[in-house]
């Protein structure tokens, strides 16, 4: 199954799909809604036009490379998380890099505090969209308080012709502690498995995809106990038996960015889509060079010094073939 790709180069029915969190896409105006004002020229980030438009040009680099060694096309669907706005979706897709591709994106505002989203970019020349709608993860904190986090989006549309659901996902972080939030992560992945049960009652044997910046490994309770079942294929937990990561915390690394398909994805049927093969981006171009930190994502902030890289994250991909 994963020989198929790598005997050959690009192939016109090879179709990449992705993930990958964008690092605080903030644009330089204050939302008085939400917890951005680190992201103004007066806040203590001193986030400039200028910061601003490298990011999205240094984005918009990646985004159009993510995959073109296998397919002829950038990411027809791409995942992402960290966005504050449609604002900043608009600037990105229509950056140099990206402006000729037909480009278009799916996006609501969640309630998080900081104001930072997850949404869908996708082709409209091989990706049609029929819906979405985004589903709240209530949760409290463990003060008893109402825990406001990222909403989960799903997006239902036709690639190629073939009707796909797609889940986009962004968990709460494990800011406070892995083992103290893990329980938010495990609300996460529940809602995610009501959101598929409920699929699977309304439709024979769906292709379904989830994707999204997790918080948590392939070989969490959240993850390999709670989210993917029998029904469901995790490519990413046997790069991660093999050391790989998409970002980097002290000395360890970590797969947060996770891409999970239905096992029909598996299946070669004539017209249908099959999964192949997945990967992390992890190319030479979006590591630090050198010093203490020397191989990891290369990304805007340290903490409050800015760095003027992409991300903290690696993107992830995962190669789909028209049979």
């Amino acid at each position: 199954m994963l020989s198929y790709f790598k005997s050959k180069g690009q192939d016109s029915k090879a179709f990449t799909i992705a993930f990958y969190n964008l690092e605080n896409l903030f644009d330089t105006t204050d939302d008085p809604s939400i917890l951005d004002d680190h992201f103004t020229s007066n806040g203590r980030l001193k986030w400039s036009q200028k910061k601003y438009h490298k990011k999205i040009k240094k984005l918009s680099k990646v985004i159009k490379q993510i995959g073109l060694e296998k397919s002829f096309h950038p990411p027809i669907i791409l995942g992402i998380a960290e966005v504050e706005n449609k604002a900043v979706l608009n600037d990105l897709i229509h950056s140099k890099d990206l402006k000729g591709i037909e480009y278009d994106y799916v996006h609501y505002n969640s309630p998080d505090e900081r104001g930072i989203d997850v949404g869908l970019i996708y082709n409209k020349q091989f990706f049609e969209l029929i819906d979405s709608k985004v589903f709240p993860l209530l949760i409290d904190n463990t003060e008893g308080e109402r825990d406001l986090t990222r909403d989960v989006l799903l997006v239902k549309g036709k690639l190629n012709g073939e009707l796909m659901h797609i889940l986009v996902n962004h968990w709460p972080s494990r800011r406070d502690g892995a083992e103290t939030t893990e329980y938010k992560r495990v609300k996460a992945a529940e809602l995610n498995r009501q959101i598929i049960n409920d699929l699977r009652a309304k439709s024979e044997n769906p292709k379904i995809i989830i994707m999204g910046d997790f918080n948590d490994g392939p070989t969490t309770k959240s993850i390999k106990e709670t989210l993917v079942q029998e029904d469901l294929y995790n490519p990413m937990e046997s790069l991660y038996a093999k050391g790989n990561g998409s970002l980097k915390y002290k000395k360890d690394w970590f797969l947060f960015d996770q891409i999970i398909f239905s096992k029909n994805f598996m299946e070669e049927k004539e017209n249908e889509h099959s999964f192949k093969y997945a990967e992390i981006f992890s190319r030479d171009f979006l590591k630090v060079f050198r010093g203490k930190n020397k191989g990891m994502p290369y990304r805007t902030f340290i903490g409050r010094w800015y760095q003027g890289g992409y991300s903290d994250h690696f993107p992830v991909l995962a190669y789909l073939k028209k049979n």
